[in-house]
């Protein structure tokens, strides 16, 4: 994240309140360079849900007649909550992959924060925190974009942002576990992209649902974390979700969370002080 202002060391991180400061300091650090930069943030927040809702859901959807497929709704309605998840996800892993890499190898900053009393953990969670609030930031204006195409059917679209951005927080995590133990040029990370993020935006039930695909591939699908986000958030849009769903949905994605942020504090760690 090139020219992030670096955290100061707080003046207590003795336990929980000190460690949550200490990670605040970092969320403080990335938005203070948040706020020189957000003009281009900003055009490509705007740009990506114009541009796909308007190609995919209002030129494209426009010969796909409402159906079982769609469950009755408007081809632009039946993929917006997929392409909020899917375009908040592809942003948690950008935002997990090559700014923590260069914070790691070429910009250096975390070695200059850790310097200072802030811990590893304590600069994944502020480093994470601050990711949460990108997405989230992107998750709103996605929403507000869809409003204006006529991408929602009701006022319950409102829950698919929470959705989404646990969604993109659940991949954020084990991605920038991964970013802190690369040591090259980033190859690792463009993989992550090219098969990783790319299959599951088209076969994870973004476009069409899942049980258009062959029934060997079907399981590959399940285990997405996309697709367990946007079934939550075309259930809670679209409804059809029942309880039961919900609960395993949620418990898959905070289960991968809790796993990568483990793992994220452990690779932190090594990184910076073994």
């Amino acid at each position: 994240m090139a020219g992030t202002t670096m955290v100061a060391a707080p003046k207590s991180t003795g336990g929980v309140v000190g460690g949550w400061r200490a990670a605040a300091l970092r969320v403080e650090a990335c938005w203070r360079w948040y706020r020189r930069s957000w003009r281009t943030t900003l055009q490509a927040s705007l740009l990506q849900p114009l541009l796909f809702l308007g190609a995919m859901g209002l030129c494209f959807g426009s010969q796909v007649q409402p159906g079982p497929t769609t469950d009755g709704y408007p081809y632009v309605q039946y993929i917006a909550p997929a392409l909020l998840v899917s375009t908040v996800l592809t942003t948690a892993v950008a935002e997990a992959g090559r700014p923590v890499l260069s914070s790691f190898q070429w910009q250096r900053d975390f070695i200059a924060v850790t310097a200072t009393p802030v811990t590893p953990g304590q600069l994944f969670a502020g480093q994470l925190l601050w990711i949460v609030l990108r997405l989230l930031i992107g998750a709103v204006i996605f929403l507000l974009i869809g409003i204006f195409l006529g991408g929602w059917a009701n006022a319950m679209a409102a829950l698919a942002v929470p959705v989404a951005v646990l969604t993109g927080a659940a991949c954020a995590a084990p991605v920038a576990a991964v970013a802190a133990t690369i040591r090259g040029d980033g190859h690792g990370l463009v993989a992550i992209n090219r098969f990783v993020v790319l299959p599951m935006t088209l076969f994870a039930g973004t476009f069409f649902p899942i049980s258009a695909l062959p029934l060997a591939v079907q399981p590959l699908a399940w285990i997405s974390p996309l697709w367990h986000g946007i079934e939550l958030a075309r259930g809670v849009t679209l409804g059809g979700l029942s309880v039961p769903s919900a609960i395993l949905h949620i418990a898959y994605l905070v289960a991968l969370l809790t796993v990568g942020s483990v793992v994220g504090r452990r690779q932190f760690h090594r990184r910076l002080v073994v």
